[in-house]
């Protein structure tokens, strides 16, 4: 049974399909379609605060595909407190533990003001970088201007129900004696060390004791003061149990997609939405986390931070794109070391979507024609780019160095017959590439594995390559490219291979320019040093 395609054939069109068709058995208007994507403010954000944003503005594109208006919210948390320093963070913020991240002066001088507005923007550069489009809140912001009030008033005064209902679902008690509210100290100025008491609906005050909590693994103590805190005033903020379901209905969003450490507070949240707020909770998808190569969850306080930033020192937004549309389940393990393999995926990408290679299974070709389309955001170029490999750009890169670098590395490519014109595209990925081999490049060797007959073939060609002579640079190049072939034969290795284990070798790269021309233009003694290390 042949398989339907939705829309352009990703799973980006299949969740916005899902979307729309519940949306249309809740009855509720499609003029606009809101995703939401929140974003942390309490440390420095990395690929997965990226790709929660990034997704969600794919599902976006792809309902605005279907033919519905979409529009993606980027929610930062900037009322949340600090709850313990980020490693590399100065030590001075011990004196702000639990205080808003919004009320904190910027740790890294004065170009921001506040610790919060440091963090948001950095992400807010990297969607901005790679031009994803999106309308920015803050949480404090909101807070502020009372948008969340009837829902915070809903919740508080079925506080009592909620708390049994937040034991029932997770287990956690903690609710049922006090309300899931944190209001903001009026003496220490710090959050979650209140102890909420008692909620006058009429009035809309919390009653509330500064007694201490614990954050972590760590006590907070609290200053011991006893006050009131209107909700209409942004002096608090909704336990995160409860506050997710407050911002999807008063600001109505159809679909946000999360984590698998924060489940729960999701389930409880679903239920909060749609139950007490009355407001059918959005559509749901679930992702893995973003793991570093050995194994441990990406993480702002521990500071194994891959960045997009420093993702895009040397690979191209493209990639990254591609690195986060590509699939949305299963656990990751990412580095920068995947760029140079990203750079050259994206490129095979081009190539089917111009049909320049081709690829026999139609899901499969749907699927990668889709995603390039959104990596474009449905407005793909008008045709292919001439591709190299980023592995050779890396390696031409490591031969020059300077003010001309870019040209040389240009001039090389165009005598190896691997572009025709200096476009920008091309100039942009020789200096991304250049970065990588100054940075890089030594830890980004491709595994080489050598048999005994291919080790044969290489003492040979050793050999070869010593005894030719001449001042004919192209003749050189020729006898080269002949003396490889001969080798190949004489040891009965497939040439393809041989050719392929020779720019392994000398390129980092599975394939390259033509060997002869390259290895007179890299010097027969060069060659000849970087051969004898393999064998």
């Amino acid at each position: 049974m042949k398989e339907k395609i939705i829309g352009i054939g990703t799973w980006l069109d299949k969740v916005a399909d899902s979307l729309v068709t519940r949306e249309k058995k809740l009855g509720r208007s499609l003029d606009l379609i809101r995703v939401e994507s929140g974003l942390g403010a309490s440390g420095i954000p990395h690929i997965g605060s990226m790709g929660d944003a990034v997704r969600a503005y794919g599902i976006s594109l792809a309902l605005q595909n279907l033919g519905f208006n979409s529009e993606l919210i980027t929610y930062s948390d900037d009322m949340d407190g600090l709850r313990k320093i980020p490693a590399g963070f100065p030590s001075w913020l011990e004196e702000y533990i639990a205080k808003p991240v919004s009320t904190i002066p910027d740790p890294f001088g004065k170009c921001h003001n506040s610790y919060a507005n440091h963090m948001s923007s950095l992400l807010s550069d990297s969607l901005d970088r790679v031009g994803i489009k999106y309308i920015f809140k803050s949480a404090s912001d909101i807070y502020r201007s009372g948008i969340l009030n009837n829902e915070i008033d809903c919740i508080l005064q079925n506080s009592e129900l909620l708390g049994k209902k937040i034991s029932t679902l997770v287990g956690q008690d903690k609710y049922i004696d006090t309300l899931p509210y944190f209001p903001i100290c009026e003496n220490c100025k710090r959050l979650y060390v209140t102890h909420a008491e008692k909620y006058l609906s009429v009035e809309r005050k919390i009653i509330y004791t500064c007694s201490g909590s614990k954050i972590g693994t760590r006590e907070i103590p609290g200053c011991g003061y006893s006050g009131e805190s209107r909700i209409d005033k942004g002096s608090g903020k909704l336990a995160w149990k409860v506050e997710f379901a407050s911002r999807w209905k008063a600001l109505d969003i159809r679909f946000e997609a999360y984590g698998k450490d924060i489940m729960d507070s999701v389930r409880v949240n679903d239920w909060v939405c749609s139950s007490l707020l009355d407001f059918p909770h959005p559509l749901h998808v679930k992702y893995e986390m973003f793991l570093d190569k050995v194994g441990k969850k990406i993480s702002k306080s521990t500071g194994n931070v891959l960045t997009p930033q420093m993702w895009l020192k040397y690979g191209s937004p493209e990639s990254i794109l591609l690195l986060l549309y590509k699939r949305i389940s299963g656990t990751r393990h990412i580095g920068l070391d995947d760029i140079p393999m990203l750079m050259d995926e994206y490129d095979y990408y081009e190539d089917l979507y111009f049909n320049k290679i081709k690829e026999h299974n139609n899901s499969k070709l749907h699927k990668y024609k889709g995603i390039y389309e959104y990596i474009n955001k449905l407005n793909p170029p008008p045709k292919s780019s001439k591709h190299v490999p980023y592995r050779i750009l890396v390696q031409q890169a490591s031969l020059f160095e300077g003010k001309e670098r870019s040209h040389k590395i240009f001039q090389r490519l165009k005598k190896y017959g691997l572009v025709e014109e200096k476009t920008h595209d091309l100039i942009n990925r020789i200096t991304l590439a250049s970065t990588w081999s100054d940075d890089l490049s030594m830890e980004d060797r491709l595994p080489i594995s050598i048999n005994a007959k291919e080790k044969d073939a290489l003492v040979d060609l050793l050999t070869e390559l010593k005894n030719l002579t001449g001042k004919d640079s192209q003749k050189i190049a020729d006898n080269i490219q002949t003396r490889i072939f001969e080798i190949s034969k004489k040891h009965k290795i497939e040439p393809r291979l041989f050719f392929k284990l020779l720019y392994q070798i000398l390129i980092n790269s599975d394939r390259g320019p033509k060997l002869g021309n390259y290895l007179e233009d890299l010097g027969l003694h060069r060659t000849c040093q970087i051969i004898e290390k393999y064998i």
